[in-house]
């Protein structure tokens, strides 16, 4: 079998599987449908781009349809920005202005429409035949690395951020799938860049046609990769997109907002209400919940602990538990009480998540901890 039938067979298989998860996303039951609709226009989007793998194989190729097939994969980087937005924000809402995002698209349509879309068909044949040379598509190919690169950190912008406002705000490490999942979401997707870089490199400074095929096959058989890592995900992680309201900020952006200056008689009344009432035995407590109780505004408490305190909430919190951990572990009447028993009393609710912030504070696990006693 030649490399071009293996090309056109993987790339069949992979623009099927696409389909199929695309429609599984629309029609699977959620209450993040938007999240699900712009996950599934990416998957089609990218199946219709990887259709150039096979369709030639088998059907005349119209140029102007294959030029439009070839341009629909700039809507790609604003698909999975919006999508990423949508997963981060539960309150999240596609607005006019998201619109903007269309312009990349339009603008080379512009770019190719004096030369290839209103020409007649043996020039649209000399353009195709010269594709790689003709000014429109040098320049095309400039402004599309800058905005895939624009959106790429636009991308990491968004996801770190979101981390910095899951610290600053949850204690709870369920909050923290959404981002693990956009995190590695954004890791392979960033390395089937990559391969697709060095495919279009290959292919347009003219390598022999095995080094071409070479990459094309490596591409294609990443993509069968990422679909399944989808698939797999998506059967596995019932619980993503539990997103954080789009209002909330980081507080950072509070403290340049209110110009807040530290308030000392605040930090003592916190500390002392931690350890008298001992608010982290509450595996689900949220900065908003604590200051509720506090009677203090949300974003005054943020700041007070993410910057006065130079914490985030999580380990602000997170320290107090392993305190009591640590009480507990000393106290010979608890000698018998089992790790997990003692995980759950102080307010973790996993053992992953307990080893992890027991190791960090003490530098040892807790079996470690108990047996050095």
């Amino acid at each position: 079998m030649t490399n071009e039938y293996i090309i056109a067979i993987l790339g069949f298989i992979i623009f099927i599987l696409f389909l199929f998860f695309a429609g599984f996303l629309l029609t699977v039951k959620t209450n993040k449908k938007l999240s699900n609709i712009l996950l599934a226009s990416f998957l089609i989007i990218t199946a219709i781009d990887i259709s150039a793998f096979f369709y030639t194989v088998i059907l005349d190729v119209n140029l102007t349809i294959d030029m439009l097939r070839n341009k629909v994969s700039d809507l790609k980087n604003p698909l999975v920005f919006l999508y990423i937005l949508s997963v981060i924000y539960s309150n999240f809402k596609l607005k006019k202005i998201h619109l903007l995002h269309l312009l990349p698209w339009i603008i080379s349509l512009i770019v190719l429409t004096p030369n290839f879309f209103l020409v007649d068909y043996n020039l649209k044949i000399e353009f195709s035949n010269n594709y790689t040379n003709n000014p429109e598509i040098l320049f095309l190919k400039k402004f599309s690395l800058l905005i895939s690169l624009f959106y790429l950190f636009a991308e990491v912008y968004y996801v770190k951020r979101y981390r910095k406002l899951l610290l600053e705000n949850h204690t709870n490490k369920n909050h923290f799938k959404n981002y693990s999942w956009l995190k590695q979401l954004l890791i392979l997707m960033f390395f089937g860049t990559v391969l697709t870089v060095i495919k279009g490199y290959v292919r347009d400074n003219q390598y022999p046609d095995q080094i071409i095929a070479t990459w094309r096959i490596i591409t294609l058989t990443f993509g069968i990769f990422f679909v399944f890592w989808l698939i797999f995900k998506a059967l596995n992680s019932p619980s993503l997109f539990r997103g954080i309201d789009v209002n909330l900020i980081t507080s950072k952006e509070m403290k340049l907002k209110n110009l807040r200056a530290t308030n000392n008689q605040q930090i003592i009344d916190l500390k002392e209400y931690m350890q008298a009432e001992k608010p982290y035995l509450n595996p689900s407590l949220t900065i908003k919940k604590l200051a509720t109780q506090l009677n203090m505004p949300m974003r005054d408490l943020s700041v007070l602990i993410n910057q006065d305190l130079n914490q985030h909430f999580f380990d602000f919190v997170n320290e107090y538990r392993i305190k009591n951990a640590q009480d507990i572990l000393k106290d010979a009447s608890k000698s018998k009480l089992t790790i997990l028993e003692i995980l759950y009393e102080v307010g973790f609710n996993s053992k992953s998540s307990f080893n992890t912030a027991f190791k960090k504070y003490t530098g040892k696990t807790p079996t470690q901890y108990r047996k050095s006693l």
